[in-house]
């Protein structure tokens, strides 16, 4: 039976997202089952209100106060279902810490999801954007997640073809946006080591580590994990949301074009076209290291923007229209938002 749901009021949210920013719920719950999402969800005061439903609040800027009910998923349990002698289905609850799945996957000599270690968030927000790091995403040992339907509180499985997952993008940020909440998330992951190293700061990490030959899961993981604290700032010390905008696809044509006139332009074929880092296309524009009184961009990372503390979301949010629109003015190349913007 679930317990009562607790409703709180005017909560600050400064805890729960790793910008740091200041604002306030109007009203606030934390559930840790299905029977008691769907007890809040009953409540005539949720009902009645915009949703947003928290993880780790990773990928979030808050550019005000939220006048509705913010769901903290607190949904916890890691287990293997199923096995055999080539691969495991691991099963995680959607409020689990990314991180501590890869942990647990690594515990138990299964591998898949190590070059996607130290990524912030929960379990249930990585199908929402499909996170990927370092070549591989989620979708590559996704086997289905469960959801709960907010309007009748029907749990429903999806596959990862229902999903539709595309590059930092799925079905939830699209047509079922704001529909389902993610209660759980199944994953096949490998009994026998399947080491992906091809994205060269990995291979160059594990040549420092002096293990590049045959590196096991957890190396790989290790090495990642270096990668990533050398890059990117711990939001506990300094507020970032990781990554705030995404890599930009565009024509080989276009490419082809572009590098005639910028020798050092990178990018990396896929499928359509030719991806490029828009950490250098924010970097050619001058504005890696950029202070701001109390905000600014990362002095390592020209992907990260950053609260040094004191700062306010709208500030964040306009140095980074500011940057999208001196990308588009001198390569002609539109630069999207990684981070939700509330």
């Amino acid at each position: 039976m679930a317990s009562a749901p607790v409703l709180e009021h005017h909560v600050s949210l400064r805890p729960y997202n790793t910008f740091g920013l200041d604002v306030q719920a109007r009203l606030f719950a934390r559930f840790h089952s299905v029977d008691e999402l769907r007890a809040l969800l009953a409540l005539p005061e949720v009902q009645a209100a915009e949703k947003l439903v928290l993880g780790g609040g990773s990928n979030l800027l808050f550019t005000q106060d939220f006048d509705g009910v913010v769901l903290k998923n607190e949904i916890r349990g890691l287990e293997i279902i199923s096995q055999d002698d080539d691969s495991a289905l691991v099963r995680s609850g959607a409020g689990e810490s990314w991180h501590g799945l890869v942990q647990y996957a690594l515990d138990q000599d299964l591998s898949g999801i190590e070059n996607l270690s130290l990524i912030p968030g929960t379990v249930g927000a990585a199908p929402l954007q499909n996170i990927g790091a370092y070549g591989a995403e989620l979708k590559d040992t996704f086997e289905q997640l469960e959801a709960l339907e907010t309007a009748t509180g029907q749990l429903r499985t999806f596959s990862a073809q229902e999903c539709g997952f595309g590059y930092r993008e799925s079905v939830f940020k699209g047509a079922l946006k704001n529909q389902y909440i993610v209660t759980g998330v199944l994953l096949r992951l490998h009994r026998r080591a399947q080491p992906n190293v091809r994205y060269g700061d990995i291979q160059t990490t594990l040549q420092d580590m002096g293990v590049a030959d045959e590196p096991t899961p957890r190396q790989v993981s290790e090495a990642v994990s270096s990668i990533r604290r050398s890059k990117l700032p711990d939001p506990a010390q300094i507020g970032n949301a990781g990554s705030f905008f995404k890599n930009p696809e565009i024509s080989q044509a276009r490419f082809d074009e572009l590098k005639a006139r910028y020798e050092g332009l990178p990018g990396y074929p896929v499928p359509g076209g030719v991806k490029v880092p828009a950490a250098w296309l924010i970097e050619q524009c001058g504005w890696k290291g950029l202070r701001r009184g109390p905000h600014g961009v990362h002095d390592r990372q020209a992907l990260v923007l950053v609260n040094h503390g004191g700062a306010q979301g709208q500030d964040i949010r306009d140095l980074a229209y500011e940057i999208i629109a001196s990308v588009r003015e001198k390569f002609g190349i539109e630069l999207h938002p990684e981070v939700n913007i509330m």
